[in-house]
């Protein structure tokens, strides 16, 4: 068997084999070969380059005629099937199985990356919207002193859905929101703790009224900065 190189290619031939420098009995490994270094060869030239995949789509043709015809060998049919499946000589059988196997392989654990925070100021009309509804619920927690609860609750609500609507996933959401209820009522107990009865009694507010009020404050502070 005549090795590739052994002859010149002959571009202007029609004979495929003559084109890539292949004699009749080449390999698969020599098919591959001839055709890249015909590429090579062709420089930037389109039309030789067409020349070029237009013999080697010829000769793989003519080997699956061949084998379709019983006219090959054994080894010959086998490197026949390789042209047409395209697949060149790889690696062992089992780096083939891990390679199928690969996509199915648990991933490694998520990155804590999106729970920690991620401060960004909001911009056009979700600002507006959550300073609004802020104000809101600052006045209305100041002017009913049994709406503390109410109002925490809403604020709570409303900062899970604006780290959601930021494309923060559900759950560090929902554990910020809760921290920022947490640390808001432990700032407002210490509030209440320092401030005197008669400074109580001065600000015309109840003293639940000034521990939810951190609480409203930091909640939505963080609807409009945490992202």
């Amino acid at each position: 068997m005549a090795a590739v190189g052994e002859s010149g290619s002959a571009p202007q031939s029609d004979d495929p084999f003559a084109r890539l420098g292949l004699s009749r009995g080449a390999s698969f490994e020599q098919v591959q070969s001839a055709r890249e270094r015909c590429l090579k060869e062709t420089g930037d030239d389109p039309q030789a380059k067409a020349r070029v995949e237009a013999a080697y789509d010829a000769v793989l043709m003519s080997r699956l005629r061949e084998r379709q015809q019983g006219q090959v060998s054994a080894a010959a049919a086998s490197a026949s099937e390789r042209e047409e499946s395209g697949v060149a000589p790889g690696p062992s059988p089992v780096v083939g199985v891990l390679q199928r196997l690969r996509p199915r392989l648990p991933q490694s654990a998520p990155s804590l990356n999106g729970l920690a925070p991620t401060w960004d100021l909001v911009e056009g009309q979700g600002l507006v919207v959550r300073l609004v509804l802020g104000v809101l619920a600052l006045v209305l927690l100041l002017v009913s002193p049994g709406s503390g609860e109410l109002v925490l609750a809403l604020g709570l609500i409303g900062t899970f859905l604006s780290q959601v609507r930021r494309g923060r996933r559900p759950l560090p959401s929902l554990g910020w929101s809760i921290v920022g209820v947490g640390a808001g009522l432990l700032i407002g107990a210490i509030l209440v703790t320092a401030l005197s009865s008669t400074a109580v009694a001065q600000l015309n507010l109840s003293s639940d009224q000034i521990q939810a009020l951190p609480a409203v404050l930091l909640l939505l502070t963080l609807s409009l900065l945490l992202a």
